[in-house]
């Protein structure tokens, strides 16, 4: 296996990492390390959990499974966890469920075994990443009767699903400098030309007789997605794409590169709206546009920022602050008056423990969704800090490293690299799985 293949961004372990953030993130919940120590504890089920569902290959699906991932799908969606939606859910539930074993099934074939000890590294990676307080995910998933397995079962099974892409891709996976050239060169042609920040979520149909049912939960999910649920979360549960591990998100596209149908709903879209359930080969899509703009003619700001974050030992009460919140009030202020570049924001995170990470990574000021932050930014001399910023959870102080303009409407060759391989990794995703679907003896009861 090449070398750049191996590290695309939709086949990285990060990558199934950050489905799960997605998911804890919106539920609230934190990742601890009772999760690591979850992988090899037995659960108990409840009565009835153990009736048999469906048989994959000899491989059963319990009715406690399909409970459990349209309770954790009804719960980060913002669905009611009623009996009537729950049965709502049940059908599709089971083919994903059934679809997961599959893959599962087809990397052991493989000789690809993904070990407790990955999938425990790939929560704590989550953690490490985002200064996520330890404790509480498996008592809070349990409070919404929800196993703590079902998250580890789609971290197993997404690691093991991209080791097999990469194996099934090879060499093929790998673009040459002529594959390069010529995508350059559509883009070059399509100067002034408008392109779609698009997500989608995928809903698949291998037979005619499924569709009536992809119809109805597409319905579901755009009802919920049309309340507020947030579309990168449904993508990431209920999308049977690979776009799923990045919430759905299929980056910029052009009109060529769309297939017909969703390209001319695209085109009669504002920023922000979701379509209804759009026929296209093999199933239904789902779409929002996040982004327009012409190709060649993009300019943006990108910012490099430090922040430093002083904890609250309870939740604020603006109107009753403890006085542990408002001695941190003070302190904020005390560092704001004496640090004068990022260094000094720096060592000053760091002496409070480094409780959230001081980089937040390269931000781009156009893509920041909340107005008040944005304008904040925006105000903030370089090398400045900010006045204290109160939060439910604390305090932060943030300043301004640099700031620069670039125009990004023409890719760089990394970039252009990892669409075609994305393309390719997608195609054989869904022709490897449509033939495991075609070979499997799988018994569906009830």
């Amino acid at each position: 296996m090449p070398a750049p293949i191996f590290n695309r961004k939709r086949l990285a372990t990060s990558r199934v990492a950050g489905l799960a953030l997605i998911t804890l993130l919106t539920l609230g919940y934190a990742v601890s390390a009772q999760a690591a120590e979850s992988l090899t504890k037995p659960f108990k089920a409840a009565p009835g959990d153990n009736a048999i569902v469906a048989v994959v290959n000899g491989e059963v699906i319990t009715r406690g499974d399909v409970d459990n991932r349209r309770r954790l799908f009804a719960l980060s969606t913002g669905l009611p966890v009623t009996n009537d939606v729950l049965d709502r859910l049940t059908t599709q539930v089971t083919r994903e469920l059934i679809d997961e074993r599959l893959r599962l099934q087809e990397s052991e074939r493989r000789a690809i075994l993904v070990q407790d000890k990955e999938v425990a590294a790939a929560i704590a990676d989550v953690e490490a990443r985002n200064s996520m307080p330890k404790g509480q995910l498996a008592k809070q998933l349990g409070q919404q009767g929800i196993q703590l397995h079902t998250l580890i079962d789609q971290f197993r099974a997404q690691i093991a699903w991209g080791r097999v892409l990469r194996q099934e891709m090879g060499e093929r996976g790998a673009p040459s400098d002529a594959d390069v050239a010529d995508r350059m060169a559509q883009f070059q042609a399509q100067i002034g030309q408008p392109e779609y920040h698009v997500s989608e979520i995928f809903t698949p149909v291998s037979n005619p007789s499924q569709d009536v049912e992809a119809q109805h939960f597409s319905d579901t999910v755009i009802q919920q997605l049309r309340a507020g649920a947030a579309f990168s979360v449904v993508a990431a549960q209920f999308s049977q794409s690979q776009t799923a591990l990045q919430g759905g998100d299929l980056g910029w596209l052009q009109s060529p590169q769309m297939d017909p149908a969703v390209l001319r709903v695209v085109q009669e879209m504002p920023i922000g709206a979701i379509s209804n359930p759009i026929k296209v080969a093999g199933g239904y899509t789902i779409i929002t546009l996040r982004g327009k703009r012409e190709i060649g003619k993009q300019l943006i700001t990108q910012l490099t920022l430090r922040q430093v974050w002083l904890p609250f030992t309870s939740a604020l009460n603006p109107q009753q602050p403890t006085q542990q919140q408002i001695d941190q009030l003070q302190k904020a202020r005390e560092i704001g008056e004496r640090v004068h570049d990022c260094s000094q924001m720096e060592a000053a995170n760091a002496a409070l423990g480094n409780v959230r990470p001081s980089d937040p990574g390269t931000l781009v000021m156009e893509q920041i969704a909340n107005p008040g932050m944005r304008n904040l930014l925006a105000g903030l001399t370089v090398g400045h800090a900010s006045q204290p910023l109160p939060a439910p959870d604390g305090i932060a102080l943030v300043m301004v490293c640099s700031r620069e303009s670039k125009n990004i409407g023409l890719p760089t060759r990394e970039e252009i690299m990892d669409q075609i391989v994305n393309e390719r990794v997608e195609l054989i995703s869904r022709q490897v799985l449509r033939n495991l679907q075609r070979q499997a003896m799988i018994d569906l009861r009830g």
